[in-house]
């Protein structure tokens, strides 16, 4: 079978990257960006940073900020028609995960009108037309959606989320400036460094896994493994070291899959409105023992790139049982809940678990997860 791998057409990595914007621009012929950013890093003058650039550059742009921390589908709805009425060629998205997943949508909507219920997007949608062009410019270290096919969209009305994967969806200049990410506060950057960490082992792990998404993914852990805790801290040793992991991991994941912590996790962010990247901090040690007796000898190589020393004179279970401790250590240093009791309700176990079954990263965990699995999984951090 052939594995699929695709990647931006092109990405700039390092402190000062945001620079090159005006260069792909002119490159490219854009005329008028769409920036898409969300309020708190316009009240932050996060996103300032790229619009004075632009500016400065004597580039067009529009400012569209109707983004929440888990898009919804009306995000995406007014964005489309803001889209329209601003005249612009392209779309920058600037922020996390929320930006990024909302930038996707409407990009893909604007060329591919038949999708305009944007519930049609669900899964892997046939659109035809690549999405509106996009230079993703991430003020996270975690979602990696500057690199990745896929999106997530929150349907309030139905209380869940859905997962749109689409080869069409991916930004063509990834700009992956450790500066943009310097203004995270210590709870963000721990998140969403956990919700990198969650990326790369599930999709070592995952059925989907190949030897280049390997490569990718274990080297991701091993960055992320020796950086969050700096980039807590903000150290630009930190700072570097987590954007580029997240993004490496990216470029692993998006072309593997992941499994039922995202699902789980989806669940409850859609639910709950959980901070994305601190459910599956939460979930992933639970379910990397779960799943640990379908992983081979995969969680030798998680324990070594965490730092764990003597994995090669380690019994199966011993290297198992320390990669899970790894993890756990760090999600308890950069100051992650040690379980779901201030967050999930049990009357809600039944419905949540019946959401991340159905979940599109579900099929892609390692080991076949029951229904009832899935409920023990939550009892178990309740």
């Amino acid at each position: 079978m052939a594995n699929r791998i695709i990647l931006n057409e092109t990405s700039y990595h390092g402190a000062g990257a945001i620079q090159e914007i005006p260069g792909e621009v002119a490159k490219r012929g854009f005329k008028k960006a769409f920036v898409a950013s969300d309020p708190d890093l316009i009240k932050f003058q996060v996103t300032s940073k790229v619009t004075k650039i632009l500016e400065e550059n004597g580039l067009e742009y529009e400012i569209y900020s109707d983004i929440k921390p888990n898009p919804t589908i009306e995000n995406v709805q007014t964005g489309v028609a803001a889209y329209r009425k601003s005249g612009a060629d392209y779309i920058i998205a600037i922020g996390g995960g929320s930006s990024m997943d909302t930038s996707k949508a409407i990009g893909i909507i604007i060329a591919n009108p038949e999708y305009e219920d944007v519930r049609s997007l669900e899964g892997v949608a046939p659109t035809k037309n690549p999405s509106v062009p996009i230079i993703a410019v991430p003020t996270t270290a975690g979602t990696a959606a500057e690199v990745t096919i896929n999106y997530v969209i929150t349907d309030v009305e139905k209380k869940r989320k859905f997962v749109c994967v689409d080869p069409h969806d991916i930004p063509v200049v990834a700009i992956v400036d450790p500066d943009m990410m310097a203004s995270m506060p210590k709870g963000l950057t721990a998140a969403t460094g956990m919700d990198a960490l969650t990326h790369a082992i599930e999709g070592y792990i995952t059925k989907g896994a190949n030897p280049i998404t390997d490569m990718f993914n274990l080297k991701a852990v091993e960055l992320i493994g020796k950086s969050l805790r700096g980039a807590v801290d903000n150290t630009p040793e930190g700072r570097e070291g987590m954007a580029l992991g997240q993004y490496i991991t990216g470029m692993g994941f998006s072309n593997c899959g992941l499994g039922i912590v995202h699902s789980m996790a989806h669940a409850l962010g859609a639910v709950y409105d959980t901070p994305h990247g601190v459910a599956n901090a939460i979930l992933l040690p639970a379910i990397m023992e779960f799943n640990a007796d379908a992983t081979g000898e995969k969680y030798r190589d998680i324990a070594k790139a965490m730092g764990v020393e003597g994995t090669e004179s380690m019994s199966q279970e011993e290297y198992r049982k320390a990669a899970v401790a790894a993890v756990k250590k760090l999600s308890e240093d950069v100051g992650i809940p040690a379980d779901l009791t201030s967050i999930a309700k049990k009357e809600d176990i039944q419905f949540l678990a019946e959401s991340a079954a159905a979940d599109a990263c579900a099929p892609g965990n390692p080991k076949e997860a029951s229904l009832e699995d899935i409920i023990r999984l939550y009892q178990s951090l309740m």
